[in-house]
């Protein structure tokens, strides 16, 4: 009779990378008014009228600027509903 060889445990992680949050962003264009950039940011988001102003002025400035960030069907809500209101967005995983 043999004996029984012992096999050593390996440990495989798994991928979580759908848990990984993902982040909307907001591009410059030369079509919206930055006042009305900034009144979609607080309608939209709820931001107040000085964090909606800072992410316009960021968006006007630097290009663009994340707006919100979540789970992957979220965040695809949100830029859908900035598409709704005429504004340029894309999403992309959170590094």
């Amino acid at each position: 009779m043999t004996a029984p060889v012992m096999v050593p445990e390996t440990k495989v992680e798994e991928s979580v990378d759908y848990a990984r949050p993902w982040k909307a962003i907001v591009w410059d264009d030369p079509i919206n008014l930055m006042s009305y950039v900034a009144f979609v940011f607080q309608k939209l988001f709820g931001y107040s009228k000085e964090k909606a102003h800072r992410l316009m002025m960021e968006v006007h400035i630097e290009g663009k600027a994340v707006v919100s960030s979540g789970t992957r069907e979220k965040t695809e809500f949100d830029v859908f509903r900035l598409h709704e209101h005429g504004l340029w967005a894309t999403m992309e995983k959170d590094e």
